[in-house]
């Protein structure tokens, strides 16, 4: 195990070099190397991000934190009295349950338009649930970072860009004028970014307002794609909180 955790600390030092070469410093790689042995969090996997000088942890890698550690099951619950929809406010309160016999771990999380980036309008309720959760579990699990998903926004110089492409008169996923197909576009964004693909499938369907990615049509699929480009060529980073918004929650077992 030992070897293993080594192992996962030189990879995410590797990896972390290569994507945070200019803000890394000799304290940001001890306090990597700390993270990976003390939790197992992985950088491959978006589990931690660098963000204006500090180290942050993802919605996605305390989920896994909690299946690794055999976390019994969450709780969540809407706090209906602080709630407004109208205005797009939203409070949950998470509990964790680390075992059967544990009396939880409690965490609350609120949201509305004026604490969430401009990305994320619109998603309020599900970004109060994350906070709630993340919070909880940061708790039962003892983690005194802050989870990127708790941030109101993040800083970036953003230029102006355009969401939708040019639709063209072909098949749902086919190609008539030599351009790989959707799906193939898709599948290399995901590879090129390090995406988790059942995350981008689940943005997806949202983004189209579908059930399930397969069901949109070719305008809207090639609309999402679109966006997904400017988005993790301009900042990544946010997307990955985007995307970790639809993460599921570990089931509370009855």
């Amino acid at each position: 195990m030992k070897k293993e955790v080594r192992r996962l600390a030189r990879k995410n030092v590797d990896l972390a070099k290569g994507r945070w070469v200019e803000a890394l410093s000799r304290h940001h790689l001890q306090v990597l190397r700390s993270l990976t042995e003390d939790y197992g969090f992985a950088v491959a996997l978006g589990d931690l991000l660098l963000l204006e000088g500090g180290w942050y942890v993802t919605h996605a890698g305390l989920l896994r934190l909690a299946a690794r550690s055999r976390c019994n099951g969450i709780r969540v619950e809407q706090v209906r009295n602080f709630c407004d929809p109208a205005v797009g406010r939203w409070v949950f309160k998470a509990t964790v349950y680390k075992s059967p016999s544990s009396k939880g771990f409690v965490g609350y999380g609120d949201a509305d338009p004026s604490n969430v980036s401009l990305m994320v309008h619109g998603a309020e309720l599900r970004i109060a649930e994350t906070r709630a959760v993340n919070r909880a579990l940061r708790k039962a699990y003892g983690i005194g970072l802050c989870s990127v998903e708790e941030l109101g926004s993040i800083s970036t110089n953003r230029g102006p860009s355009s969401d939708h492409a040019p639709s063209t008169k072909q098949s749902a996923n086919g190609s008539d004028n030599g351009q790989p197909r959707l799906r193939d576009q898709l599948c290399l964004l995901i590879r090129q970014h390090n995406l988790d693909p059942a995350l981008v499938k689940a943005y997806a369907a949202d983004f189209c307002g579908t059930p399930s990615l397969k069901e949109a049509n070719r305008d809207l699929v090639q609309s999402f794609i679109s966006h997904l480009t400017t988005c993790a060529k301009e900042n990544r980073d946010m997307l990955i909180c985007r995307l970790n918004s639809y993460a599921q929650p570990v089931e509370v077992k009855a």
